[in-house]
């Protein structure tokens, strides 16, 4: 791998408003280029990340979803338009994000997230972000990502409010002390119908902009190594009553 991959002159024009920014600049940008960034579902939330980090000049970014688009994913899933209805989410993002930025490689995974082949697809990529809407995926890729070490930005949204956290349990604070893991939030999933789906019980579609675009920011951060990533703290966002909070949480003592 190349630790310092030049940028072409389209790329220094494409991403000039991060080269000036002191804290990103062209090194940042550099680190952006060379990361490898996967993301689990391409839809309400998968869809405003992997365009703001493919924008953002993300080298790679590889995509899991095994569904299709349907008519009424468009409502949410800004990154699928009408004429993908019925085409794999994987390849309507690529195409996508190909129109975006060409400079982007995209590695597409049409398959189900599980237990069995999370931990060596993870393994191939730096950092994960969740946009599932399971929770099977969500443990197993948790998991995958404490076992091989990866930063994990998850989020989760319902009708209007959204939730969102970054995971580093393989780390320590500056205590000593373990950072959490997503089972010290949710030790585990709850029984099959307790949580409604958004087929169910509804979600207003920019809600996912908002959390999508936060999740983007936290990977942004984590790659070029500025500000604080929400590690130990889990955000909270009422879109109705337009609050955000933030909780601290810790690593359960066994």
């Amino acid at each position: 791998m190349n630790e310092h991959p030049v940028l072409s002159t389209q790329e220094l024009e494409r991403y000039a408003r991060h080269v000036v920014l002191p804290e990103i600049g062209g090194a940042g940008q550099q680190k952006l280029k060379r990361a490898r960034v996967l993301v689990l579902g391409a839809g309400g939330l998968g869809a405003p990340v992997l365009q703001y980090l493919a924008a953002a000049g993300v080298g790679t970014l590889g995509i899991v979803d095994d569904d299709e688009v349907s008519l009424s994913n468009l409502q949410r899933q800004i990154i699928h338009d009408t004429g993908a209805v019925g085409s794999s989410k994987v390849d309507s993002a690529k195409a996508a994000i190909t129109r975006l930025n060409p400079h982007v490689a995209v590695e597409t995974h049409m398959l189900r997230l599980d237990e069995e082949n999370a931990r060596a697809l993870v393994a191939r990529y730096d950092i994960a972000v969740d946009g599932s809407d399971n929770f099977e995926a969500r443990y197993a890729l948790a998991d995958a990502c404490a076992a091989e070490r990866r930063p994990l930005v998850t989020a989760a949204v319902g009708r209007f409010d959204g939730s969102l956290t970054v995971l580093k349990p393989f780390e320590t604070d500056a205590d000593g002390v373990p950072l959490p893991g997503y089972r010290d939030l949710f030790p585990k999933a709850p029984p099959p119908g307790v949580v409604p789906s958004c087929a169910e019980a509804g979600i207003i579609g920019a809600l996912t902009g908002v959390m999508g675009s936060l999740q983007a920011m936290e990977v942004i951060k984590l790659v070029t190594g500025i500000g604080e990533p929400l590690v130990g703290r889990l955000l909270l966002y009422d879109a109705l009553a337009v609050r955000f909070e933030t909780v601290r949480y810790r690593a359960k003592r066994s």
